[in-house]
Formats: C-alpha cells, sequence, structure tokens
C-alpha cells in the first residue's frame, strides 16, 4: 500500500500555515501560565519568541528551554514599553500580561486597583500595540495580533467589576485595532479564556463554594488548562488564520453558550 499523493499535499499545507518561518513574535506576560505556554508552542512551531515580563529573573528558565529572547519592560509605563519594543523587527504579538486586582461589587471597589487594572490590562496592551504596530507597517509583510481577553468580558461574573471591564475594553481595542490595521494585513484577534487554574486565579476559583457552582454550568464542567488556551492563540497568530480579524474567541466549555 502506498502512501496517497494528495494525502502528502494536504499535510504539506498544514505544515506550511502553522510554520512561523522564523517570524519574530513578542509575547508580554510571559512569565505566567498561559504566557509561558504560548511561547513554548510558538518556538515549537518554528517562531523567533521574545519573552516579555517585569524582571529578567521571572523569564531565565523559560528562555533557557526554549530559546526565547528575553525583554524587560513595565506595562504601566509609555516610556518604558515604547523604549523596549520601538526597535524591534516583530511580526506578530500576544498581548499576554495581566493583573487581576480584586473580588469586589461596584459599591465595594478600590478604585485605585481598578485603576491598575484597566492600566495593565487595557492600556497598557494598547500602548503594546501603539508602539509595536509602525515598525510592522515599515517593514510591508503583515503580521497579527493576538489580545488576551477572558469570558468576563463577555458574561457577568461575581466580583469581577474591575476585571471584567478591563478586558471588555481589550476586546474593544481589538476590534478597532483589526478595522484601522486591516489595511496593513495586520490581523488583530483575541481569545477569551475561562479559568485557568494559575496562581492568579486560585485564590478565588479555587475555594469549593466558589468553582462548583461554576463548574456545574459549563457545558465541559473542568476549568481549562494553558496549553487549550496557547493553541489556540497560535493558531489566530498563524497563516491558517488568514482571513480571522477583528474576533474574540471564547476558549471556556461553552459557559458563554447558556
Amino acid at each position: 500500500m502506498t502512501d496517497s499523493p494528495m494525502a502528502d499535499t494536504a499535510v504539506a499545507a498544514r505544515s506550511a500555515t502553522t510554520d512561523f518561518n522564523g517570524r519574530t513574535i513578542l509575547v508580554t506576560g510571559a512569565s505566567g501560565g498561559i504566557g509561558a505556554a504560548t511561547v513554548r508552542q510558538l518556538a515549537a512551531a518554528g517562531a523567533k519568541v521574545i519573552a516579555s515580563a517585569r524582571t529578567l529573573d521571572s523569564l531565565a528558565a523559560l528562555c533557557d528551554e526554549t530559546g526565547a529572547q528575553r525583554l524587560v519592560f513595565d506595562l504601566t509605563s509609555e516610556e518604558s514599553i515604547k523604549d523596549a519594543v520601538e526597535g524591534l523587527a516583530l511580526w506578530g504579538v500576544v498581548n499576554c500580561g495581566g493583573f487581576g486586582g480584586e473580588i469586589a461589587t461596584p459599591q465595594d471597589t478600590d478604585i485605585d486597583v481598578f485603576d491598575k487594572v484597566i492600566s495593565v490590562n487595557a492600556r497598557g496592551a494598547l500602548l503594546v500595540i501603539k508602539h509595536a504596530v509602525p515598525s510592522m507597517i515599515r517593514q510591508g509583510n503583515g503580521g497579527a495580533i493576538v489580545n488576551v481577553s477572558s469570558q468576563a468580558s463577555m458574561v457577568a461574573l461575581h466580583g469581577h467589576i474591575s476585571y471584567g471591564s478591563s478586558k471588555a475594553a481589550l476586546d474593544n481595542i481589538t476590534r478597532v485595532s483589526a478595522l484601522e490595521l486591516g489595511k496593513h494585513n495586520i490581523r488583530v484577534n483575541s481569545v477569551n479564556p475561562t479559568v485557568v487554574m494559575t496562581d492568579m486565579s486560585n485564590f478565588y476559583w479555587g475555594r469549593p463554594e466558589i468553582g462548583g457552582p461554576f463548574l456545574e454550568q459549563m457545558p465541559l464542567g473542568r476549568w481549562a488548562t494553558v496549553d487549550e488556551v496557547a493553541a489556540p492563540i497560535v493558531f489566530l497568530l498563524s497563516d491558517a488564520a488568514s482571513m480571522i480579524n477583528g474576533v474574540s474567541l471564547p476558549i471556556d466549555g461553552g459557559y458563554t453558550s447558556r
């Protein structure tokens, strides 16, 4: 029995559309669970990855493992972002840096915490786009940006007034950026994952009285893993998603379909 030439062609086509061929992609928040998983998957797919976080030490093990380049900047500082990003010849960006803030009702919200959540999750992502895009446009090779949002931007979750608001703003940044940058063949999308049991989320969702009822409402009935979020990010960056632009993709086990 011989292999089918058509099957070989299909395999080669799939490989070509998911192989990044040395394209340079910046991943913010790379010291976190989703960010680190994204760095690993992009490196495995042939991308040249720049992994960023607030400290070099937090990136050391990941960069030693993957060969990613380390980069440090502060998402709350436009000057820090501009200085770090402007000289890079980027093809893609993953805005994964985030801050969870607090669990509070609207009437109990600490506005200082609210301001910080907005500053990191929405303003910080916008600033990365602002200072990364000019170089992407000058190179004339197109590109792709993926913003890591949340299901909290799509449905109301108890106590998530700050976090949900910041991610809703990020979804709008995604849509408007997709509209503005499409003419440069730069696609912009977001992923909106459900809870991933990272250190940032475990303090709240790990409580049985909180997590139990939540999972009962989810059709798949389990938490997402970091790899289950990273894989769609890599797909949206790839040429396999070349006609997908301006979407907010739920990765939530069907929770928002209720």
